[in-house]
């Protein structure tokens, strides 16, 4: 018998008592009764990722509804009952608390991180603003926190697809050809993403990206690109007057012409720099959610959109 199966009995009476009390959230708590695997993904590149490489055989969903930020998701019961009927969570511990928490209290053995495919390398320490480092103690709990926005290098989230194929065919040995020949294809192009991406940004007159929030890191790392984020590896974090005048500041010494936007995050902060500096902005997505004002229907499309909104900013030939 499907051990997963065994799961979602034991924990039917308490996901029953937890719809009741349900709202709108992000997932829908039913499982597939088709046949198909049941998975639950954190928030959206895991998601996109994860129908990619399930394809038909899995039914996927989204603990982070279309418009929303995922970094302070918050879950509701009936989001918690779905990680618990779920076959696999797919979520990036560190990135979404709530769902660390619900990782560990709901999930078991169904809950997958992709940390470690995605090899999270680097780190903010939250307080490098315009190359100034600010005072310890304002950032202590912020020092050295990996940086989690591995998608924006094609490469790593290629490397999260291979490791999701590995462990859906441990759930579903009879499809494990299945999902490595859809993850072989979804490398095949998100390593054309990543020719595309180095031949438009190999020569570029500005090589400093200021952006909404430090979530471009591992797409300036790929592309030998510097990145100075306002806010740090979370939107919410707050930035001091005099941080953003040093941005500011820096702006006119690099020569950088554009300051980018976020289709989810308020613009105020980067608008402020940019008219302090008196240069334009462009919206530049971190593609940690679709919406209505998204440049494109799935990741592929979004991140063509975003180079060529770099390729723009950054006067690359």
């Amino acid at each position: 018998m499907n051990t997963s199966v065994v799961r979602r009995t034991a924990a039917a009476s308490a996901a029953a008592t937890l719809l009741l009390l349900a709202g709108c959230g992000g997932s829908d708590a039913s499982a597939p009764d088709d046949g198909r695997l049941d998975v639950v993904a954190g928030f959206y590149p895991l998601e996109w990722a994860a129908e990619r490489v399930g394809g038909d055989l899995v039914s996927v969903s989204s603990l982070t509804a279309p418009g929303g930020e995922p970094h302070d998701l918050e879950l509701t019961p009936q989001d918690v009952a779905g990680v618990s009927d779920a076959d696999l969570l797919v979520y990036l511990s560190g990135f979404q608390p709530a769902v660390d928490d619900a990782a560990e209290s709901q999930a078991g053995d169904s809950a997958w991180d992709a940390a470690e495919a995605a090899d999270l390398s680097l780190t903010s320490d939250g307080s490098e603003h315009a190359g100034e480092q600010h005072a310890e103690e304002e950032h202590a709990d912020d020092e050295a926190a990996a940086d989690p926005h591995f998608w924006l290098d094609p490469l790593r989230l290629a490397a999260v697809g291979d490791a999701l194929a590995d462990r859906l065919a441990e759930l579903d040995p009879d499809n494990a050809q299945a999902y490595a020949g859809n993850a072989a294809a979804l490398r095949a192009d998100l390593e054309a993403l990543d020719v595309e991406m180095a031949a438009a940004l190999g020569d570029c007159r500005v090589d400093t990206l200021v952006t909404s929030h430090d979530a471009f890191g591992y797409l300036a790392d790929r592309y030998g690109l510097d990145v100075v984020g306002i806010s740090g590896l979370s939107p919410d974090q707050e930035t001091s007057a005099d941080q953003l005048a040093e941005i500011a500041t820096l702006v006119g010494e690099r020569g950088v012409t554009t300051v980018y936007t976020e289709t989810l995050v308020d613009p105020a902060l980067a608008e402020t720099v940019a008219d302090e500096a008196g240069v334009r902005t462009a919206v530049l997505d971190p593609i940690e959610g679709l919406t209505d004002e998204s440049a494109g229907e799935d990741y592929l499309e979004v991140m063509r959109s975003n180079l060529a909104t770099l390729a723009e900013g950054q006067s690359c030939s």
